[in-house]
C-alpha cells in the first residue's frame, strides 16, 4: 500500500510510525521461548511437606510453578508442551536475571539459584543449554530460536587461538630437538676429532722413533759403546 495513500486513509499516525519502526528494525524487537526439558533437584528446603518449585525471572509478572516436580534425586523431563510451559521469553540479545525458587510458608522463599540466562547460552544441539548447581539441581532447557551466534564466534575465535598456541607449541617443540641434535653432533664430532688428532699425533711421534731407529742403524751407532 502506497504511503500516500496510508496517510490519507483513516489509520492513524501512531500505528504508521509503528509499522515503519518494525519494517526498518524487523530483528530488535523479536523474542525467544525458554522451555525446560528436564530437571533433577538434589536438595529440597521443606521439611514436613511437598517442595513447590517455580521458575521467575525479573521482569516476568508471572512465576512459573513447576507441578510435577516433588521428589528430589528423580530426573524430571518434559516436552515443552505442558500447559505451564514456557518458562520465559528472551528479547533479542539480552540477558535477563532468572532462577530456581522453593516455595516456603512461614518465611521468605528459598532460592536453589539466581544467574543471568542469556540468548548464547543456548549453543548446544538444537538450542541445549545446561545449567548444573552442585548440591542444588541439574536443569535443561531449550530455546532453538535463541540468537547464539555471539557464542558460536566466541567458541570459534577460542577454538582458532587454541589451533594457534598448539601449531607454535609444535614449532618450537621441532626447533628445540633440531638445536638437541645439532648440539650433540658437534659434540661427537669434536670428541672424534679430537680422538683423530691424537692418534695422528702418537703415529707421527711413533713414526719419529722408527725413523731415529733407521739412522742408527746406517750409522752403525748401536754397536758403538
Amino acid at each position: 500500500m502506497p504511503i500516500r495513500r496510508l496517510l490519507n486513509s483513516r489509520v492513524p499516525i501512531n500505528f504508521i510510525t509503528f509499522c515503519v519502526f518494525l519494517s526498518c528494525f524487523p530483528g530488535c524487537i523479536l523474542s525467544a521461548i525458554v522451555t525446560l526439558d528436564s530437571i533433577e533437584i538434589y536438595n529440597t528446603h521443606e521439611l514436613l511437606k511437598k517442595p513447590t518449585v517455580y521458575f521467575k525471572c525479573k521482569g516476568d509478572q508471572n512465576k512459573t510453578v513447576l507441578p510435577d516436580v516433588k521428589e528430589k534425586k528423580v530426573l524430571y523431563k518434559f516436552n515443552g508442551e505442558e500447559s505451564w510451559q514456557p518458562l520465559t521469553k528472551i528479547e533479542g540479545k539480552k540477558c535477563k536475571r532468572c532462577g530456581l525458587y522453593e516455595e516456603d510458608t512461614f518465611k521468605s522463599d528459598d532460592t536453589f539459584e539466581e544467574w543471568e540466562l542469556c540468548p548464547s547460552d543456548f549453543d548446544g544441539p538444537d538450542g541445549k543449554y545446561q545449567r548444573i548447581k552442585e548440591k542444588e539441581f541439574n536443569a535443561t532447557f531449550s530455546c532453538p530460536k535463541c540468537d547464539t551466534a555471539g557464542s558460536k564466534s566466541n567458541t570459534k575465535t577460542h577454538e582458532e587461538a587454541k589451533k594457534k598456541g598448539m601449531h607454535v607449541a609444535v614449532v618450537l617443540f621441532i626447533i628445540a630437538v633440531v638445536l638437541a641434535v645439532c648440539i650433540a653432533g658437534g659434540v661427537i664430532g669434536y670428541k672424534y676429532w679430537q680422538k683423530k688428532k691424537r692418534q695422528q699425533e702418537q703415529a707421527r711421534f711413533l713414526k719419529l722413533f722408527e725413523d731415529g731407529d733407521d739412522i742408527e742403524d746406517e750409522l752403525g751407532l748401536d754397536h758403538v759403546i
